[in-house]
């Protein structure tokens, strides 16, 4: 059994995002707040979207099928404006946060209870995983940072894709700056593809689990746990919905200015 008591030693909880920490897929909140936009045609967005579901349900971790899971992200965002997608969070956060797995939300507390950082990585861009992460109370997001010239993603990365070894690069360089012990850190996942995330901590924990990683966890006696309660797909039009949707946005500058700092000072020093 996992036991969630405080840390001896600087660590942190690691959370994957889409089917861990949220039910279902943040790429398809994403795709129809760009689709609102006008930014890409919509019968794009909805093939990437769909594509980058499937690619994570699949359980992929293979160079191929992981390059072409980044190129797709940084294909999404070649010649647009950091300032146009960094807008998004308007209509994206509200979704996102209405889908917040309950169970999630209280493993988030729990290990910032016992002392803790807590933080989200998945390969969504680090502009959406960062205000999400803020807006939860945890301490930080590590995303996918695409590299920006003059207001303008280029399609090139700045640092790793953070998907399967790349999320590995990314918690790793983090322990590095932050004096944190793997060992004594936690990470959660549905997915196969997150074995290597998984596997360079201490106290690794699989999420509603794909049955390759299922397998995997019961093979090496990882606890597995099933997050059951139903989750509000929407933020409801109530005094509560406005309030997280005030949430989202009040914390989204904060957010997003923090996410841009952190991931410069990760990949340039």
């Amino acid at each position: 059994m996992t036991e969630y008591v405080s840390a001896a030693l600087p660590s942190a909880a690691f959370f994957d995002l889409d089917r861990t920490l949220i039910a279902g897929s943040s790429a398809f909140a994403l795709a129809r707040a760009a689709r609102s936009m006008k930014m890409m045609p919509t019968h794009e967005l909805l093939r990437d979207a769909v594509a980058a579901a499937t690619f994570k349900l699949r359980g992929d971790h293979d160079t191929g099928a992981s390059d072409a899971a980044r190129d797709r992200i940084l294909g999404f965002v070649k010649g647009q404006r950091q300032d146009d997608l960094t807008a998004l969070n308007e209509q994206v956060l509200p979704v996102l946060l209405g889908k917040i797995r309950p169970e999630a939300r209280r493993l988030v507390d729990i290990h910032r209870y016992a002392g803790r950082s807590t933080y989200i990585v998945s390969a969504a861009p680090q502009e959406i995983v960062e205000p999400l992460a803020v807006s939860l109370g945890m301490t930080g997001g590590i995303g996918t940072v695409g590299e920006v010239v003059d207001g303008v993603y280029t399609g090139r990365l700045e640092g790793p894709f953070c998907y399967s070894e790349g999320k590995v690069t990314a918690i790793t360089d983090l322990a590095r700056w932050d004096g944190l012990d793997l060992s004594q850190c936690y990470a959660y996942s549905d997915s196969a593809s997150d074995l290597p995330m998984l596997s360079a901590v201490g106290h690794p924990v699989a999420v509603n689990p794909d049955s390759k990683l299922e397998r995997h966890a019961r093979r090496h006696g990882w606890p597995v746990v099933i997050f059951s309660q139903q989750t509000k797909t929407v933020v409801r039009r109530t005094a509560a919905g406005v309030a997280s949707a005030g949430l989202a946005a009040g914390t989204f500058a904060a957010g997003l200015e923090l996410g841009t700092r952190r991931a410069r000072r990760r990949w340039l020093r």
